[in-house]
Parts: structure tokens; C-alpha cells; sequence
């Protein structure tokens, strides 16, 4: 199931640094961190979505990004996710067509339903309406995409009169990809015609099956089944494996304490809610993963070594069908230093290897 299309690089920025800087210095961080992916030309730096809490403070993807793009014009920029239950279907595709028009590059934009119990808390938002949410939210913007007035009739966007979205998308739309947490949310996503976006917490097995069960779904619905397939994974990337190592060792496992401190993984919060229940044995392991001894599987799966290590590795994810690598070593505590070496050696040293591998159709 080896992907044919000539594979893509992208580096997800984040609001990180050393410990102590203000979120003012960390915003910063992450600006320079995306000038250097356009000076090594990098596809896009692409951004998460978080909210009250020092796991990745930027609660505002899309406005975030608009900064970027006037800082580092023709950089691609992308979302990995933007959770569109807590948006407003109409805002949501206003400020979406607003980030198209101000950008000169390619837009990627992930959408997700969202984890973490506290947020949806916070926004007074019950877990319980998510799909629905989501749903809707995407409805409304492929059809404001299309352009011209419009009416929509739904439960949390309502259109009874035709009206246009100003500013227009125009010919350029973004690449959309639906985030994809179980094998059920794969057959979801396809038959809302969003291309999977994938984490590295699965398994090979499982993320071939997720990526054979959406192309199957799609060839039941008639749809296209070559299309972008992103994976998105941390990435320590040194001179020797035994270098790059000790860093993933030494910085992974806060990583994973403020994802249980964020999503309170502790507690199994998702209980009995309806499309939420698998996250409460997923997230289950969180807690485990706090520990340096037990990293190796995760490193395993990730792209931890030097750059030979980790070509191989890329090649193996490559075979498995997947095409647009979403790389990452922007956690919480990562100085700037150690991240910009990983985004020089990635693009310097482990991307041409991989493309030296390339059959010639794909060049």
C-alpha cells in the first residue's frame, strides 16, 4: 500500500521554549521557528489547538497563522486541529476565508472534535454533540466554499435568507483533513469526504488498517482515494542515535505530563459520552508514558535518531500509504537551540535521503 505521491514535509511550531519565558517570548519562539522553515523550505509549519493550560497555550490557530503569514510570506500553513465544535459554523468559515486571503501559501487545515473534557466544560459545550457539531460546521463551510448567496438550514447555523460570505474563498481552497482517533472515526471521515490526518500513538498495524478502511469506505461512496495522507509525529533528530535519544528521554516525559494534567487522564472523565467512551482505555497509558523507562515503543514508532535512523523510519511509513509528514520536536522546555539543530539536520540531511529513494515517477 506504499504511497506513490513524492512525499511532503511540514513542522508543526508551538508556543514552547525554555522554562520561564513569558507567552509573549514563547508566541516569538514560534515565529522564529517558522522563519526557519521557509528559509529551508519547508512545505508549511502547521499549529495546534489548546486552551487554559501550558500544553501548547494558543487558543487561536487561525489568527496565529495570519501573523505567520505576514512574517514568512509563501510559507504553507496548516492546523492540526482546529476543533470545530467549539466554533460558530458561520465565524469559523469567515475567518477561515479571511487566513486564505491574506495567505500566499497553501493552507492545511486539520479538524478534530476535540479530547479534552475541561474545554468543552469551559465553552459550556456538551461532549455529547460533537459529531453533530462537527458535522455541521464542515457542511457549512464546503458549501460557503462553493460561493454566491446561499441558505442553510441547520441546528447551529441558519442562513433563511441567501447570503454571500465576504471575503470570498475564490479559486484557492484550503486542504482539508479530518483527524482520525479510532478505526470507527476513519469510515466518519470518509464518507464526509476528509482525507485522514493520523498521530504516530497508533501502532503500524492500526494505521495501516485506519488508512485501508477510509480507501475502502471512499470506494463504496465513489469518492477519490489518492489524496494527502498526513502522519503526524514527534521528531528528535541528532548526530547519533544515542544523541537524539537522550533528547526525546529528556524532554518527552513532561510532554506527557501536561497531557494528562490537560486532558485528566487520571480520572477517565470521558465515562458513558456517546462517541467518547474508547478514549477513556486510550488515554489510559498517558500516565505510564510520564516515565523514561517506559518510552521505548513510543520512540520506536516516532522519528528518534540520527538521520539515517530516521529516513528508514519515514521509509517505513511511507509503505504503510501515508505521503505528508507533519514532524515535531516544539514540545514544552525545548530550547530553541535543540529545535532549530532537528529543523536543520531534518531538512538538511534526512529529507534528501529519502527522496534518493524515490522511483523515478515519483520525483
Amino acid at each position: 500500500m506504499s504511497s506513490t505521491a513524492r512525499p511532503r514535509f511540514a513542522y508543526q511550531i508551538g508556543a514552547v521554549g525554555e522554562p520561564g519565558l513569558t507567552d509573549r517570548q514563547l508566541y516569538r519562539e514560534a515565529i522564529l521557528d517558522a522563519e526557519l522553515l521557509l528559509t529551508l523550505r519547508y512545505d508549511a509549519a502547521w499549529m495546534v489547538e489548546h486552551h487554559f493550560s501550558d500544553y501548547y497555550p494558543q487558543p487561536n490557530p487561525l489568527l496565529f497563522l495570519s501573523h505567520v503569514a505576514a512574517a514568512c510570506p509563501g510559507l504553507g500553513l496548516g492546523t492540526a486541529v482546529m476543533v470545530l465544535p467549539w466554533y460558530d459554523p458561520v465565524r469559523f468559515a469567515e475567518d477561515l476565508a479571511m487566513l486564505q486571503t491574506l495567505t500566499d501559501g497553501e493552507l492545511h487545515i486539520g479538524m478534530g472534535r476535540g479530547t479534552a473534557k475541561s474545554e468543552y466544560d469551559a465553552f459550556g459545550i456538551p461532549m455529547e454533540t460533537a459529531r453533530e457539531r462537527f458535522r455541521e460546521c464542515w457542511e457549512f463551510t464546503r458549501r460557503a466554499m462553493q460561493g454566491g448567496a446561499f441558505t442553510f438550514e441547520g441546528r447551529y447555523a441558519r442562513f433563511t435568507e441567501p447570503t454571500t460570505l465576504r471575503p470570498a474563498f475564490g479559486d484557492r481552497r484550503p486542504n482539508f483533513y479530518g483527524a482520525i482517533g479510532s478505526i470507527e472515526s476513519a469510515a466518519i471521515m470518509a464518507d464526509l469526504g476528509l482525507p485522514p490526518l493520523c498521530l504516530s500513538s497508533f501502532p503500524d498495524h492500526l494505521l495501516r488498517k485506519i488508512l485501508e478502511t477510509w480507501k475502502a469506505r471512499r470506494r463504496e461512496v465513489g469518492g477519490e482515494t489518492e489524496v494527502t495522507t498526513p502522519l503526524s509525529l514527534k521528531c528528535f533528530v541528532a548526530r547519533t542515535d544515542e544523541e537524539a535519544r537522550e533528547q526525546a528521554l529528556a524532554y518527552l516525559p513532561k510532554f506527557f505530563e501536561l497531557q494528562v494534567r490537560h486532558y485528566r487522564s487520571d480520572d477517565a472523565p470521558w465515562g458513558n459520552i456517546a462517541g467518547y467512551q474508547q478514549f477513556n482505555k486510550m488515554f489510559g497509558n498517558l500516565r505510564r508514558l510520564c516515565d523514561p523507562a517506559n518510552l521505548g515503543t513510543y520512540i520506536e514508532q516516532n522519528l528518534v535518531g540520527s538521520p539515517a535512523t530516521v529516513a528508514r523510519r519515514l521509509q517505513q511509513l511511507r509503505e504503510l500509504g501515508f505521503n505528508y509528514f507533519l514532524v515535531s520536536n516544539a514540545t514544552y522546555g525545548v530550547p530553541r537551540a535543540a529545535r532549530h539543530e532537528a529543523i536543520r539536520l531534518f531538512a538538511e540531511e534526512v529529507v534528501p535521503q529519502v527522496l534518493e529513494k524515490l522511483p523515478a515517477a515519483a520525483e
